[in-house]
């Protein structure tokens, strides 16, 4: 597929069905579909409404939608700049392999640039060799001196409530 037209566009409100099309399709191989409860009403508040928390970016490959990114900003203190954190990317299996993937994160170091970020990062399932291994060739190290830490659900209510007390 050397030939392809790829176009990568921010997402519009319009593009809310398509966005939750590809967050589910990307949790199916995640084996985390379970755990998928965003609806378009949702994500299009979240990403549209009056305090966006994220934004989207769609690949498309001779007119056709084959990818997203969905990133946000972080912030280093010790750098003093805002970061580029990419929450997820999906492409279609049938479009792995095709440079889309690498079109979409070279978009996004772009991006990052143009505003001033001082770092570019994401996760990566440890089991997922592939991306792991794709990564790398771009460039991109593993930060295995750090663990991540989660809240959520009935542990994030409780410490919530903390701040009541």
């Amino acid at each position: 597929m050397p030939n392809q037209k790829t176009i990568i566009r921010p997402a519009t409100r319009d593009d809310v069905p398509l966005i939750l099309q590809f967050i589910k399709e990307l949790a199916e191989y995640e084996k985390l579909a379970h755990e998928v409860v965003a609806t378009e009403e949702l994500l299009t508040e979240t990403l549209f409404g009056a305090k966006p928390g994220a934004e989207v970016v769609l690949a498309y490959a001779d007119g056709k939608a084959v990818g997203f990114a969905l990133f946000f900003h972080n912030f280093s203190t010790f750098l003093g700049r805002p970061g580029l954190y990419l929450e997820d990317l999906y492409v279609k299996s049938e479009m792995r392999g095709s440079g889309i993937g690498r079109k979409i994160l070279a978009y996004l170091a772009h991006l990052a640039k143009q505003r001033n970020c001082g770092r570019f990062e994401w996760w990566v399932l440890d089991w997922n060799k592939p991306a792991i291994d794709f990564y790398r060739k771009l460039g991109a190290k593993p930060m295995d001196e750090w663990t991540v830490q989660r809240v959520t659900g009935e542990a994030l209510d409780k410490l919530a409530k903390e701040w009541q007390e």
